[in-house]
């Protein structure tokens, strides 16, 4: 396996997805393209551009304000795409994709989209895949997982939710010419090397946690302890509820957001408290569950910048093969918070991966796996991948 990257910031969406796709460089082996883009961009011109070079798959997402390429961050105030393109003569990919709206519910909507992918490969249907590839809309990501589940059972999974620059809805995922602001879009992977997936938030446990009590839906947290939750949380930073409703939560809580682990304690899923209602309820980032323990979890800004490198250094320590490329998935609500210090992220990654190819999303969630626990997803997260010989 090799791979290839490329970028563009020009205005029009077709010759950004052709420069992108020039400078990476044609392959005559080339079997899956990763695409990430500005939402401002016409997104099927460009991807237009990209398949006038690959014949091949092109699946993404928009990603929040930029991306970073092995030449530095892209984005910021300009229109951006970022391309990463997987070559093997011998590798097998399968795509499938599906609009919510056309499914009674999102599980549905996930099995629909696995199961075109899975026809896709020709593969006998006892031969699993190697691994699962997942974008989605930032609101029903488990749903889409479980019925992705349903498919290839626990095939392990990376990949994260579409995101836009202004939080406000005008995210996009797409496969070829198919373009959606909320379903599914799942790419199965053969190949004869390796997958090495690093799934983190790398914040640091508190002492402050409490059993939810109450939860309405999936995703709105209304008490801890009995305790409104907006007030519960306001007690345990030591800030009065009014600091921290609406809009303001969001930001109050990257570098202190709830954690919720797995039932081997290998995982932390972060669980980013978004707004706060008038009656003291969170809306959070991902699904929750009555009876369970949150706590609360905290990183200063340097540490949001320090992780990356450190969780690139743990992925190369469990590399028994020399690394093709990286593909790297950071929560946009972290990005935020570190804000006009990316280039140290840029920095970090550089220290650790070295003229390595490599791709850096920013996302509104993040999708990956512990070893003997679950595909699972989160917020404000890391989930880093690595592909070996």
């Amino acid at each position: 396996m090799k791979a290839l990257t490329g970028f563009s910031t020009k205005q029009n969406a077709y010759e950004a997805g052709l420069e992108a796709a020039k400078m990476a460089g044609k392959s005559k082996d080339a079997k899956l393209v990763f695409a990430y883009m500005s939402c401002d961009y016409k997104i099927k011109d460009v991807i237009k551009g990209i398949k006038e070079v690959y014949d091949c798959p092109v699946i993404g997402n928009t990603s929040f304000t930029g991306v970073i390429m092995p030449q530095g961050y892209i984005g910021g105030d300009k229109p951006f795409v970022g391309i990463m393109v997987l070559s093997d003569p011998n590798m097998i990919v399968g795509v499938g994709f599906a609009e919510r709206k056309a499914f009674q519910s999102a599980r549905d909507a996930g099995e629909s989209a696995t199961k075109k992918a899975r026809i896709m490969t020709k593969m006998p249907y006892n031969d699993e895949p190697d691994v699962m590839y997942m974008t989605a809309s930032p609101t029903e990501e488990e749903f889409f997982l479980k019925g992705a589940n349903r498919v290839v059972g626990r095939v392990p999974l990376f990949g994260g939710s579409a995101a836009d620059n202004t939080i406000t809805g005008n995210w996009k995922l797409y496969l070829d010419g198919k373009v959606t602001g909320e379903g599914v879009a799942v790419a199965l992977i053969y190949m004869n090397g390796h997958f090495i997936n690093e799934f983190t938030g790398a914040y640091r446990e508190t002492g402050d946690m409490g059993i939810i009590t109450k939860v309405e839906g999936t995703r709105q947290l209304v008490s801890i302890d009995g305790v409104p939750a907006v007030k519960k949380y306001a007690k345990w930073r030591g800030m009065k509820p009014s600091e921290l409703m609406g809009n303001a939560l969001l930001s109050a809580t990257i570098t202190s957001p709830l954690g919720v682990k797995d039932r081997l304690g290998d995982l932390i899923a972060i669980r980013h408290p978004m707004f706060a209602n008038e009656d003291y309820s969170m809306n959070i980032g991902a699904n929750l569950a009555e009876g369970t323990t949150v706590i609360r979890m905290e990183a200063t800004v340097d540490e949001l910048i320090s992780s990356v490198g450190e969780t690139l250094r743990k992925l190369n320590e469990r590399a028994e093969k020399p690394i093709v490329c990286y593909h790297l998935v950071h929560c946009g609500g972290r990005r935020a918070g570190i804000d006009s210090r990316i280039n140290e992220v840029y920095e970090e990654i550089k220290k650790n991966v070295g003229d390595t190819p490599f791709i850096m999303e920013f996302t509104f969630g993040e999708y990956g796996f512990v070893d003997d626990g679950r595909n699972t997803t989160g917020g404000l997260m890391l989930s880093f991948t690595a592909f070996t010989k």
